[in-house]
């Protein structure tokens, strides 16, 4: 008999898993919904003092009550804390950990970095600490539940549950760091996309896909390899963040699966060379190039004061990965085209190894811009900046205030607003609500035509915007092109579309 442990996210409790709760039990399965101290039904023993290590041992007290081998641990939301801490705890009694539309977080990771509202965060983060009244979080009505994620399938009956019936969840929980000995290696595990994100403009949460897992799987950086494991499968649902009241019969079938070790698996060529060391798709020769602090510039034959292409690489990218992106063949290979051009081209190491690295990124590239600026080689009134991928995001700062100097923003297959499960992106990085104040600063976009949707969608968001104000855009469109398709796609589209770039780049540094 397959014996579940169900847990809840914030708010609620074990009375959300009812119906899913039902089904499983019909189907043959012991199932025990479990509802965390302060929450649901036992709101009263609530204090101050809950924090992560409580709801940690309320998970470890039914574990140890259990008593029996291959439990089936399921984790919606924040939920995946405790349990994982847990079963870290008590290994030889897991079979499987299920990820129902929650994180993978690590070894010292609060759970507050992914809580999705971010006024939430700032609260709690605030540097003279959060103040004596903040140790609870209120129950949001129900207009606000789509800032805890996406409600789409959810009937108001279900919203209004959702508000009666949750409690206020203890702050503390969220800002104690996970601790993890690493006794979880190798424990089969599945993880469940809810894909359909809440309504537009609601900022919430939703989406994720495993398209978008094997995008991540695909560039090889160490930090997702865990998901070619042949222990972790995945499945997708289309509904929204709560879908033990959205699509409660869906669930179950699928944590049944789960529980058999069925899903999605994805695979990769231990063989096949990662994404950022692929060659660059222009066959480029060597150029002379200096090195300064994390900055390199890539020298033109030519005297006198020059334009320069400052090149943006995306992330996050893990502080250990060797080499680092300013070496990556495909940044060497778009500054060593620029000085080809007669333009300085600039590569840099910033430091966004995490999503909550935007702003540390946003100071580097600064600090990178002005020291470029102030090289007697380069023509500081001609400054152009390239943004890639996930970089993407740290255009909003010049979208937002262009100084007259910035005389080109350009993006390659750029994520334009943070994608779904990005919620400890601060929302200051926000390209596509920045660009309505860009005004007559040029913006050269090359887009991939089988781009991942969810990056599509912040492009079309995008373009929309700048269409509303009348912002200046030249697309350059690859059809055939992938998501990075300038190392990865060695076509003549891809090598036509990056040449196509940088010449309208360049045309906008000589005007």
């Amino acid at each position: 008999m397959t014996v579940f442990v169900l847990v809840s996210g914030p708010f609620t409790g074990g009375w959300i898993w009812r119906e899913t709760a039902q089904r499983l039990r019909e189907s043959g399965a012991e199932v025990h919904p479990l509802t965390l101290t302060g929450l649901g039904e036992r709101h009263h023993p609530a204090e101050p003092a809950t924090d992560l290590e409580k709801h940690i041992e309320d998970v470890v007290q039914l574990i140890d009550h259990l008593d029996v081998p291959e439990l089936v641990m399921v984790a919606h939301d924040y939920a995946i804390h405790p349990v994982l801490a847990a079963a870290d705890r008590r290994p030889k009694q897991i079979g499987r950990i299920v990820h129902l539309d929650a994180g993978l977080p690590q070894d010292g990771d609060p759970a507050l970095a992914l809580v999705p509202d971010q006024e939430v965060r700032e609260r709690l983060l605030r540097p003279d600490g959060p103040a004596e009244h903040d140790w609870s979080i209120p129950v949001p009505r129900p207009d606000e539940w789509q800032r805890w994620g996406s409600t789409a399938g959810l009937s108001e009956e279900a919203l209004a549950r959702l508000s009666r019936d949750a409690a206020p969840h203890p702050s503390g929980t969220l800002v104690q760091p996970l601790r993890l000995t690493g006794a979880l290696a190798g424990l089969p595990s599945t993880g469940i996309f809810c894909t359909v994100p809440g309504e537009s403009g609601t900022d919430s949460p939703g989406g994720m896909t495993i398209a978008t897992v094997e995008a991540l799987v695909r560039t090889g950086l160490p930090q997702f390899r865990t998901f070619a494991d042949p222990a972790v499968t995945f499945f997708e649902l289309a509904t929204g963040h709560w879908p033990m009241l959205s699509a409660p019969a869906e669930l179950t079938a699928v944590l049944l699966q789960a529980a058999a070790g069925e899903g999605h698996r994805i695979t990769a060529s231990h063989d096949e060379q990662p994404l950022y060391l692929k060659p660059f798709v222009l066959d480029v020769p060597e150029r002379p190039h200096e090195r300064t602090g994390a900055v390199d510039l890539f020298l033109p034959d030519a005297d006198g004061p020059r334009p320069a292409v400052v090149f943006v690489h995306g992330g996050p990218v893990p502080a250990e990965v060797r080499p680092t992106p300013r070496d990556w063949p495909l940044y060497t290979g778009h500054a060593r085209y620029a000085a080809s051009s007669g333009v300085v081209g600039v590569t840099v190491d910033h430091g966004l190894h995490a999503l909550t690295d935007y702003a540390r990124a946003a100071e580097d590239i600064a600090t990178t811009v002005e020291l470029v600026r102030a090289d007697p080689r380069v023509d500081a009134d001609r400054i152009a900046l390239w943004f890639f991928s996930a970089g993407g995001l740290l255009a909003a700062d010049w979208l937002a205030a262009p100084p007259p100097w910035l005389r080109c923003v350009a993006a390659s297959y750029p994520v334009l607003a943070p994608l779904p499960g990005w919620s400890p992106v601060d929302a200051r990085f926000r390209p596509v609500t920045a660009v309505r104040a860009a005004g007559e600063l040029p913006i050269v976009l090359s887009r991939a035509g089988l781009e991942l949707a969810e990056i599509a969608a912040t492009v079309a968001d995008f373009l929309a915007a700048a269409e509303d104000v009348g912002a200046r855009i030249e697309t350059v469109d690859v059809p055939s092109g992938r998501h990075g398709f300038d190392a990865a796609d060695h076509t003549d589209d891809s090598r036509h579309a990056v040449a196509e770039a940088h010449r309208a780049v360049l045309a906008h540094l000589q005007a």
